[in-house]
């Protein structure tokens, strides 16, 4: 049986350093700490633990971290309660390739940082009931900018525009939609922003 990895702060130098995973050619992890082999499950807990570790690969020493925690994702989704919508995935791999890619890590990292910070506030939320709670117009405008973004930059955007405004010329029309889309994401950020304001006094 794999041993497990030990949790808590990070061994090394004092300074912080993370812990070294290594995977080898057999997909086998070894935890470079606790010099013992563990599993996608220890690797996972470690993440809830708040350890932090690097994955590399043990033959040419590239950070593999990104694909293995996507992996662990993977597998929760697939063996255990899911919890990303199926509309979200599409959203997001429709992200892929087109102008909104480079912003999306940073918006998606701010969004999870802020719900973590919010975690109690959330909780009592949904014991309260969501509808009537400001923790439901934050997750609105959230999921609007995220409708916004990708409706105004996704290919065939602007045909489907197009097809509900009046034609006066393809550029003008296009550049309208975009001022719009764009007006339109200004605005609920905005009101995102005075929901977490309200919500912090």
């Amino acid at each position: 049986m794999a041993g497990k990895a030990k949790t808590g702060k990070p061994q090394g130098d004092g300074s912080g350093d993370a812990i070294i995973i290594k995977k080898y050619a057999n997909r086998r992890l070894y935890n470079t700490s606790s010099s013992s082999y563990i599993t996608l499950d220890d690797l996972a807990t470690m993440v809830r633990d708040n350890v932090e570790f690097q994955v590399l690969d043990a033959k040419s020493g590239t950070d593999i971290t990104h694909s293995i925690l996507t992996q662990i994702i993977m597998d929760e989704e697939a063996s255990g309660e899911q919890m990303l919508p199926v509309s979200f995935l599409r959203q997001l791999i429709g992200m892929y390739g087109n102008s909104m890619q480079a912003m999306m890590p940073s918006y998606l990292e701010a969004s999870m940082t802020n719900f973590r910070e919010n975690q109690s506030k959330i909780r009592e939320a949904f014991e309260s009931g969501l509808a009537n709670n400001p923790i439901a117009a934050i997750h609105e405008t959230n999921m609007a900018m995220m409708r916004v973004a990708a409706g105004a930059l996704m290919p065939g955007s602007a045909s489907k525009r197009s097809a509900t405004k009046p034609k006066t010329s393809d550029s003008k029309a296009t550049k309208t939609g975009d001022a719009d889309d764009i007006a339109a994401l200004r605005d609920q950020m905005a009101a995102m922003q005075k929901k977490l304001d309200e919500l912090s006094k």
